[in-house]
């Protein structure tokens, strides 16, 4: 069979294949399982070999719980093909007893996760170097993933060409980090990084995060339209950590434009760039909320940025962070800088509460932050939770 030929396996109660893992085995190079959702699949865990393969959940959105099983001692699915596409899966549980055991082991190159909710693992998703490789991740809850080391995460991406981490909410993790990846270019545009306050209930339990974003290979970053949220107890006191491990020499470039960043904390550094990285950061049009240094970085460009200790949100507890009227706020950024790399900084969507996004108002003038006058946010949060 070629890949003009490909076929849909239908996995579930009743379809042709009784679980997805069942399905992952026959499927060839182009095919496409549907598995049926409003199941749980308990214990199916597995090696997917296809490559080119695409993975959804139909009517309903699959449950995929590990159940105490792994497959070859490292997470519920091992990605081995390459150019895999997922969409729409629920995947928790998992644990090996190397306590690293992930919902999503990336093995093959280039994958895509979009639509999904992984939480309760020991990693969301672990993939390892493979300089060919780019991933995608969006419209993702990635929620209470850890094992509570300090070095297990939401999401780890290796030393990979590229990870573009969009329309994202990644919250809650296990003392490890929210986000953190060794990708050379890294693409960290509206997504939502937090985690419960106290009296708070969400999709998943509260965390005791570290970095809510860490890219410690240095890199080119493009970190835009973000909402980057420190709860006032947390292992780390900074947000956004870059080249805390390595530098990528005439790589290195950060971009940090139209974020929204808050610390609830007692203090903070709210982007804290190594001082192996010669190359001076850009930061524009930020909104920095809460105590703490903006950047330790003493060389960085800073343009039109505004912090204070406290910022008056429309309504903070629904997720409505659009600042109230505010001159140094409203209309007060400046046009983002055109970088070498020809990349356009303007901001043109927002995050949307949950995993989601809306387009940003076109503006003349842009607002500082995240969130531009005139538009709104909306939280929607799955059946059986409740709003903070």
């Amino acid at each position: 069979m070629t890949e003009t030929q490909a076929a849909v396996l239908a996995a579930g109660p009743g379809k042709t294949y009784a679980t997805p893992c069942a399905a992952f085995a026959a499927a060839r190079a182009g095919d496409t399982v549907e598995i049926e959702g409003a199941n749980t699949y308990s214990g199916n865990v597995c090696y997917i070999a296809a490559s080119n393969l695409t993975i959804r959940g139909v009517r309903g959105r699959p449950k995929i719980d590990a159940a105490g099983q792994n497959a070859q001692g490292k997470a519920v699915w091992v990605i081995g093909g390459s150019n895999v596409i997922v969409d729409n899966v629920e995947i928790y549980g998992a644990k090996v007893p190397d306590h690293n055991g992930a919902a999503f082991r990336i093995e093959g190159t280039n994958f895509t996760l979009r639509n999904s909710f992984i939480h309760d693992n020991e990693n969301g998703i672990l993939c390892g170097a493979n300089a060919n490789s780019n991933i995608v991740l969006e419209n993702n809850d990635f929620g209470h993933n850890g094992d509570g080391s300090g070095q297990t995460h939401n999401v780890y991406i290796g030393a990979i060409a590229s990870l573009v981490f969009r329309y994202n909410y990644s919250h809650d993790a296990v003392v490890g980090h929210n986000l953190k990846s060794r990708a050379l270019v890294n693409t960290v545009v509206y997504n939502r990084f937090s985690t419960l306050g106290p009296t708070e209930q969400g999709t998943t339990a509260a965390g005791r995060p570290s970095y809510e974003m860490d890219l410690p290979n240095g890199g080119t970053a493009y970190v835009i339209g973000n909402v980057i949220q420190q709860p006032a107890a947390y292992e780390n006191s900074t947000l956004l950590s870059y080249g805390a491990e390595a530098s990528a020499g005439a790589a290195d470039a950060l971009y940090v434009v139209n974020n929204t960043f808050i610390n609830d904390g007692a203090n903070a550094v709210f982007i804290n760039v190594n001082s192996r990285i010669t190359k001076p950061a850009h930061i524009q049009n930020n909104l920095f909320a809460g105590r703490g240094v903006l950047t330790n970085q003493a060389s960085a460009t800073l343009q039109t940025n505004y912090k204070a200790d406290q910022v008056a949100f429309v309504n903070r507890a629904e997720y409505d962070l659009h600042p109230l009227t505010n001159p140094q706020i409203t209309g007060a950024g400046s046009e983002p800088i055109v970088p070498p790399t020809g990349v356009a900084l303007r901001p043109v969507m927002e995050y949307k509460h949950t995993a989601s996004s809306s387009p940003r108002p076109v503006a003349v003038k842009l607002d500082i932050g995240a969130y531009q006058s005139g538009s709104t946010t909306v939280t929607l949060l799955p059946a059986g939770s409740r709003k903070p």
